[in-house]
């Protein structure tokens, strides 16, 4: 019956499909005019009720989250990795050797419980972590809004009459229908029909993996095959605006579209981060080394013991306390901890690996507008080519910004800003826009043609000097058109470049009359123009930009500004914050340069001007294949490709829609500072995940040798198995605290790597220290502890004092193991000497001394009786507290010697 059912769904959703893909293919056949009829609109737009009316038929523009975890099934999540299966399985043994198979009055299920209550404290606090950073990642999420342009119609208040306007709208608020504006760093909103274009390139990567941008027109085509992502005139959701602008009108929405429809490909899970495969490696390491382990300890102690079934159950109990169980809590809980402290600082972390990331940074990129400079640009100037006030240069300034519909950037709403405050605001009235060639990242210009009352057509052109130059033929000096001659054009890029020594940047402005008559303007027109003058903006650094640069530099990251704006102005901004600006690298010379002689220089570097966005997402790869850790900050369309190419993206709130998608993390406030706090979380992620995975690795392998050595000279087993796992379950709850944990300021220093060969390290150097004090543990239990206690030697006792000789042992190695085991937590988490020049958090030092307390008390209480174990005589406690401080200074030595061998502890 499901099987029926599921073929019934799968069956349904592929005639969705297929009908959605013909709405797409008829769409493309059809003209503009045609399409509006057919979804009763306009180029008035839809009105309210039109909107509700569409949503109802056609359903919401949201794609279903096929990836969304119920709560039940994170829970489960929480509790399934390879350590608690391997408990579970332990459990179930033991249930069968301790209750089934042993008569009912016998059943003994103190083992199966000890187990259970391992595995609980670690699913549980991983389920607890993992929902907490969960749910504040989703509470910070639903502040950033990705809109769209949408015309729609209204009623006016006051008039009664129906108006319309472009409207700003949030993407899910998109019906089938609706008409759209598009501009250069836009996502596409829903699958549409494109009907005006002007340039428009399109990004579809994120569909068919096509790295280079296609053009998008606007004509119907008469034969549109079956694929609609080979269209020339249809755009997708998930896709994004390069440059250009269009009109377009939605045919699909949500699961409908061609994104809806491979959704569950796109959202496959992404490859696991070196961080990931570190923690995998190591996991997988231990449980083969107790599964080698294991078989060993039952073979030795079966053969010279003689009771096999004593024997199964101490290797059970070895098995449980080789069992690493709470890694996957403590990576959880670390990741975990710092996403949820980086939401206190309103920061966005969309993936959780991003954290380890972001510690182990060495090079951060960054654009330098709108992230390391203000969000907001002043026009300061509006200069002729002789430097005077120019009030035309304002208005066709104003004339260019006002009436372009692509992309307004900074300068853009600066220049508008201020022509409104000058009260030039009307000149609109007086010209209507006849036609437009939009901004892109390689012309680096923009064009707006208009008419004014007499009928006159200008094409008025600005973008970077270099470029208007190229395309001028002609001067404006002093109201009359000259020859641009040799001599003006060094004399207008002398004074571009004096401004921008000041820190500013500097556009210029050029004008053409052109004839529009019965055509489109097209980049040609962009030719023999006449230069009227220069628009200078103050682009300031953010107050917090130095200090943040210097912050990091003090962590080991270094700061490299890649950005698309001229070396002139990008240096005085770079002084500015502190950054070292003695050599520019420009896109120029990175174009000549071949891979190998990019590799040199980008180490040598570190302000890169003039690039284009492909240059920058190569510099980023350049610098990840010479071995660097890299994250990138932008908020441009320009700067997706390189966030995409980087280990970490950051972006911010205000950022285009492509930018916040391409990003991992995304600051809401603009301080910063908050990149140091990234850098520090990230370090202490990795501090306490590698701390716990040492030491257990290093005790697991001391325990190696303690437990053969007991086996092999022993008479009895060192320890009773039940005795064996109270014992992990006393250090395991000791370990909770590990992801709070104070980590040294020395560590935060330096970025930091996942290295599996100095976990092998650690493991044989710091491994066998804690083995030589379990050995005189063992010789001093066994020659002195226990005659005194029993009243002579082993062999000559009866078997009611071999009985108290065995539990005298057994409870001495338990309580000195408690207190070693526990205490080596304080001697690995700091290179440093434990308890006076670092000491651990507060939640972990009562932890762990609340477990040493509880270890030595159990012996004297009912617990202990039901454990088998007995009174400590006085004399046990001298011999303990020596060996303890003697334990204390051997490691201490040991890892001074590997420290001054390695370089590093952790």
């Amino acid at each position: 019956m499901a099987s029926k059912a599921t073929q019934e769904k799968t069956a349904a959703l592929t005639h969705k499909r297929e009908r959605a893909k013909k709405h797409l293919l008829k769409a493309a056949s059809r003209d503009g005019g045609t399409l509006l009829i057919q979804y009763d609109n306009s180029a008035a737009g839809y009105g309210a009720d039109d909107v509700e009316e569409s949503r109802y038929e056609h359903g919401v523009n949201m794609l279903t989250k096929r990836d969304e975890v119920s709560m039940f099934s994170r829970f489960v999540g929480a509790f399934i990795n390879p350590f608690t299966i391997v408990l579970m399985a332990l459990a179930v043994v033991s249930l069968f050797t301790d209750v089934v198979l042993e008569k009912p009055e016998d059943a003994d299920y103190t083992a199966v419980i000890i187990i259970v209550v391992m595995v609980t404290i670690s699913g549980f606090l991983r389920f607890i972590q993992e929902l907490r950073s969960s749910n504040a990642a989703k509470r910070l999420t639903e502040m950033v809004k990705t809109t769209t342009f949408a015309v729609r119609k209204f009623k006016d208040a006051e008039s009664g009459e129906t108006r319309s306007e472009v409207k700003e709208v949030p993407m899910s608020d998109i019906v089938v229908g609706d008409v759209v504006r598009l501009a250069a760093g836009d996502m596409i909103p829903a699958d549409v029909r494109i009907i005006e274009a002007k340039d428009l390139f399109i990004s579809q990567s994120a569909l068919t993996g096509e790295s280079e941008p296609i053009e998008k027109f606007a004509r119907a085509l008469n034969d549109p095959g079956s694929n609609p992502l080979e269209l020339n005139n249809l755009a997708f959701m998930g896709t994004n605006v390069i440059s250009g602008s269009a009109s377009a009108i939605v045919i699909t929405v949500g699961d409908d579209t061609v994104l809806g429809s491979i959704a569950e490909q796109l959202q496959a899970k992404a490859p696991p981060t070196s961080f990931e495969k570190g923690v995998n490696s190591v996991s997988w390491v231990l449980i083969r080394f107790m599964l080698v382990m294991v078989p060993i300890v039952l073979l030795i102690n079966g053969f010279t013991k003689g009771d096999w079934l004593q024997a199964f159950l101490f290797a059970l109990s070895v098995a449980v306390g080789l069992t690493p169980e709470m890694l996957p809590m403590i990576v959880s809980a670390n990741l975990a901890k710092g996403a949820v402290s980086m939401s206190r600082k309103r920061v966005i972390v969309k993936n959780l690996n991003s954290i380890q990331n972001f510690g182990a940074m060495d090079v951060l990129c960054t654009d330098k507008t709108g992230t390391i400079t203000q969000d907001k640009v002043i026009l300061e100037l509006h200069l002729d080519i002789d430097g005077n006030d120019c009030p035309e240069v304002l208005r066709r300034g104003f004339l260019n910004s006002h009436y372009q519909t692509g992309l307004k950037n900074l300068m853009d709403l600066s220049i508008i800003e201020y022509a409104r405050n000058a009260q030039l605001t009307e000149l609109w009235e007086d010209y209507k826009k006849v036609d437009e060639i939009p901004f892109d990242f390689i012309r680096r210009r923009m064009s707006v043609a208009v008419e004014d009352k007499s009928g006159q057509v200008e094409l008025i052109t600005k973008g970077a000097i270099e470029e208007m130059l190229a395309i001028s033929a002609n001067v404006d000096q002093g109201g009359e058109t000259a020859p641009l001659s040799n001599e003006l054009r060094e004399k207008i890029i002398k004074a571009s470049r004096g401004l921008n020594e000041k820190g500013m940047r500097v556009l210029g402005l050029a004008r053409k009359a052109v004839d529009t008559a019965g055509r489109g303007l097209s980049v040609a027109d962009e030719s023999g123009m006449t230069f009227v003058g220069y628009l200078a903006f103050l682009d300031p650094p953010k107050d917090s930009a130095g200090a943040a640069i210097k912050a990091l530099n003090d962590f080991g990251v270094r700061v490299k500004v890649l950005t698309g704006d001229n070396d002139a102005v990008t240096v005085t901004v770079c002084k500015t914050v502190g950054l070292d600006s003695k050599h520019v690298l420009l896109g120029s010379q990175i174009e000549e340069m071949d891979d190998e002689t990019l590799a040199k220089e980008v180490d040598k570097n570190d302000i890169f001007a003039k690039l284009s966005p492909k240059q920058k997402a190569r510099i980023v790869s350049t610098l990840r294949v010479n071995g660097h850790t890299v994250g990138f900050m932008g908020d441009g369309i320009n700067d997706a490709a390189a966030m995409k190419a980087a280990d970490v993206g950051i972006s911010v709130d205000t950022a285009v829609d492509i930018a916040k998608e391409s990003a991992n993390i995304i600051l809401l406030e603009k301080d910063l500072m908050v990149l140091e706090e990234g850098v520090i979380e990230g370090r202490k992620t990795y501090a306490n995940t590698i701390k716990y995975i040492k030491m257990t690795a290093s005790a697991n392998f001391g325990n190696m040798f303690s437990v053969l050595a007991a086996s092999a000279f022993l008479p009895f087993l060192p320890m009773l198995p039940i005795q064996i796992l109270v014992l992990n379950l006393i250090y395991d709850i000791s370990c909770i605290a590990i992801p709070w944990d104070n980590v040294d300021l020395d560590f935060l220093k330096k970025p930091r790597k996942w290295d599996a060969a100095s976990i092998g390290r650690f493991m044989l150097w710091i491994g066998p220290t804690s083995s030589v004090f379990d050995i005189t543990t063992y010789v001093l239990m066994f020659c002195y502890i226990c005659p005194l206690v029993a009243g002579g030697p082993w062999s000559a006792l009866s078997p009611e004092g071999q009985v108290l000789f065995m539990a005298v042992f057994h409870t001495g190695w338990f309580v000195e193991s408690l207190w070693s085991q526990t205490l080596v937590i304080h001697m690995i988490r700091t290179p440093k000497i434990p308890f006076i020049q670092s000491r651990a958090s507060g939640q972990l030092a009562l932890l762990t001394t609340l477990g040493i307390a509880a270890g030595t008390i159990i012996p004297y209480t009912w617990l202990g009786r039901q454990l088998n174990m007995t009174h400590l005589p006085f004399a046990y406690f001298p011999w303990l507290i020596g060996t303890i401080v003697a334990y204390m200074a051997l490691a201490t030595a040991m890892k001074t010697i590997f420290v001054r061998r390695y370089g590093e502890l952790l």
